[in-house]
């Protein structure tokens, strides 16, 4: 019987030695494989290629799926918080806003001044107003008073009763003093006597209501007062109180 001997062939090969040396770069190549895929985040089956031109099949393990699929959503859930966020779409305004106008402002205007209106000065005018009645026409101690007294301050102006011609201005006769006369063309005259001083001349046109002298003390009189008469031709003297009552002046008597 033939006895096995210990020295091998050298040209049988040694598989038992090569074998633990192959799986053992195999296995080094499969857990480098896994590790690489964990890195790529990818999944699944990588192929090792040995020594020999022979690709071997590695299969990763379940655990190395998991850590490689909780890599790749950690690094792709990093990537999508570094993208820039995409503008949100702009808020659309409601109808309410978009057809509520706004409301206009108003200017505020500067309301025109209202014209002064001048009122037109009436035909006939008090020749003093405000003046006391002294004396009225009439007979007064045996003669015929042939006017109307109108006692204010002296140099209180006198007034034209109505617009005229001036026919007479100086001192008249009869104790009238300082007096002044005014022809209005319609047959009628007015005296304006005792004038302390006279503002007029004689063919002045006067309006009614303009100041013709100042009221005075000059002639027979016994203080300063207005004389005043009307005159239906040139001393032809009526009584003043009517005639100018009738054209809208009240002289008091």
């Amino acid at each position: 019987m033939q006895e096995d001997s210990p020295v091998q062939n050298e040209n049988t090969p040694d598989t038992g030695a090569e074998r633990p040396t192959s799986t053992g770069r195999r296995n080094r190549l499969i857990v480098l494989g896994a590790a690489a895929l964990v890195a790529l985040g990818l999944g699944g089956v990588a192929v090792a290629t040995t020594g020999s031109d022979r690709p071997a099949p590695a299969v990763v393990s379940l655990e190395a799926q998991n850590r490689a699929e909780a890599a790749s959503r950690a690094d792709r859930a990093a990537r999508e918080s570094d993208a820039p966020a995409s503008p949100s779409a702009s808020p659309t305004p409601s109808p309410s806003a978009v057809s509520a106008s706004p409301t206009p402002t108003r200017t505020a205007t500067a309301k025109p001044k209202p014209k002064k209106t001048t009122r037109p000065t009436p035909a006939w005018v008090d020749p003093m107003p405000g003046a006391a009645v002294t004396s009225c026409y009439g007979q007064r101690w045996g003669t015929l008073h042939a006017g109307i007294d109108l006692a204010l301050p002296s140099g209180t102006p006198i007034h034209a009763a109505a617009s005229g011609t001036v026919v007479q201005a100086g001192d008249a006769a009869d104790g009238y003093g300082n007096s002044v006369f005014v022809d209005h063309g319609n047959g009628y005259l007015t005296h304006y006597a005792h004038q302390s001083r006279i503002a007029v001349t004689v063919g002045q046109k006067v309006k009614a209501g303009q100041v013709i002298g100042y009221e005075g003390a000059t002639g027979d009189a016994t203080g300063p007062h207005l004389h005043f008469e009307v005159h239906q031709g040139m001393w032809n003297q009526i009584d003043p109180a009517p005639f100018m009552r009738a054209r809208g002046v009240d002289l008091g008597c």
